[in-house]
């Protein structure tokens, strides 16, 4: 099983006047099968993250090779934001954060690496 573990939840080098909230940046690497990780995120993890108590937003990123042609580093980017530490850590305790967390193992075989901490608007 694949936990989040936040980080320091202190805020460093925050931007002066920037809206300050705290995220969690899932990065997924390359599956040994992309249509069928696709299929699986897009119809089933996407739509339980969605069901997230107090999630204020949710972005995902597919990234495209490099303007030479390399490879990215990650199959997939999942962006998703809270207003705090603590409106995360009771989203991913709820019965929804549960699902979303328990149905990584059906997809993500691959692995992922969960990186969470305070983020800040610059624009």
């Amino acid at each position: 099983m694949m936990a989040v573990e936040p980080a320091d939840t202190g805020v460093r080098g925050s931007v002066p006047g920037g809206l300050v909230s705290f995220q969690l940046t899932a990065l997924y690497n390359h599956p040994a099968d992309a249509a069928a990780f696709d299929r699986h995120y897009d119809d089933v993890h996407a739509p339980l993250a969605t069901k997230l108590p107090d999630l204020r937003s949710f972005t995902v990123t597919r990234p495209q090779p490099g303007p030479d042609g390399a490879k990215p580093d990650y199959h997939l980017v999942a962006v998703l934001v809270w207003d705090s530490a603590e409106a995360m850590g009771a989203s991913m305790a709820s019965d929804a954060g549960k699902a979303a967390v328990a149905d990584l193992e059906n997809f993500a075989g691959a692995g992922v690496t969960m990186l969470t901490g305070p983020s800040s608007t610059v624009v």
